[in-house]
């Protein structure tokens, strides 16, 4: 039995996610929390409440939102499919919520219902790591209650996506937005498998992949998958919307979809290359996705969405 904690940031894929991880086999999730990263937070954990009510397993869970803020914030036009998810009508249905919000803010209740876990925790992140950050820098005995980190985050051999003033353009965004928690999670012993844009790109949002969902809206859960990902087009030039955060969550159950390699690297800090993660001979080890079986990935996806109503 695999017991997972899940902090998220809210968006399209972070709520897919969410939805998929609910249908894993013999998972405990202990706990759920949200950060209006690329999101706004209010939304995303209203969604996340109705997306728990609607497909979740388990009767004990609550999200928690988060109150961490950024150093640089994600573009405003990113973050606001998050209240259109939260207004599906599939949400909204029952005219009720009643999966609760958690009372204390998301870095503490991760401290709280990591530490109190019987078994230790695989924790889980499709955002940035402030959370996992202040809760290490509140009790750094967390640490010794986590299994291992799967983060969706960093760029090491491929360029990074941020397109900011002053931005050299090396940093993926969930590193950018607080590069002081990448750091400070990166100098604790948590065992970390990063899964960065250079998989993640591997993964594109394609017509083809929207015409699959499309046929088969016969099942609500994909019937939702297919209706968030018709929020999200990339419209600028080169640019393509990829399935980053669900490829990191389900790599958590089934590695088997990925290969992977052991690397040394560290992060940038400050300055003009801000949140660029890096391969060096002086940081710290980590599991480094490199790719992926796409075919049997997305067939993951299907196989646990048409669970959901089981």
């Amino acid at each position: 039995m695999q017991t997972i904690y899940f902090n998220h940031d809210g968006n399209v894929d972070d709520l897919v996610s969410l939805l998929l991880l609910l249908q894993f086999p013999d998972t405990n999730i202990i706990g759920v929390s949200a950060v209006g990263a690329d999101s706004y937070v209010e939304p995303s954990v209203s969604a996340s409440r109705k997306i728990i009510d609607l497909f979740g397993h388990q009767s004990n869970l609550e999200v928690a939102m988060s109150n961490s803020r950024p150093v640089n914030q994600f573009p405003k036009e990113w973050r606001l499919s998050t209240f259109s998810f939260d207004d599906f009508p599939i949400l909204n249905e029952s005219g009720k919520v009643t999966t609760p919000q958690a009372d204390k803010p998301a870095h503490l209740d991760m401290l709280e219902k990591i530490k109190a876990s019987d078994e230790k925790v695989t924790v889980v992140m499709t955002g940035p790591l402030t959370d996992l950050a202040r809760a290490i820098e509140v009790d750094p005995t967390i640490t010794d209650n986590i299994a291992e980190l799967y983060w969706m985050g960093g760029s090491m051999t491929t360029d990074g996506n941020v397109a900011e003033p002053g931005h050299d353009g090396s940093a993926e965004w969930n590193a950018f937005w607080d590069p002081e928690a990448v750091k400070t999670v990166w100098d604790s012993d948590i065992k970390i498998t990063v899964v960065s844009l250079d998989s993640t790109n591997q993964v594109p949002l394609t017509p083809e992949l929207r015409s699959r969902w499309a046929k088969q809206r016969q099942y609500p859960a994909i019937d939702l998958i297919g209706m968030g990902y018709s929020l999200v087009h990339s419209f600028e030039a080169n640019s393509t919307y990829y399935l980053w955060d669900v490829l990191t969550t389900l790599v958590s159950k089934y590695p088997e979809l990925v290969e992977s390699k052991q690397i040394i690297t560290d992060v940038i800090v400050d300055g003009p290359s801000a949140g660029k993660t890096y391969i060096t001979e002086n940081g710290r080890e980590v599991t480094f996705v490199t790719s992926v079986h796409a075919d049997e990935f997305f067939d993951k996806i299907d196989e646990l969405a048409k669970r959901a109503t089981e």
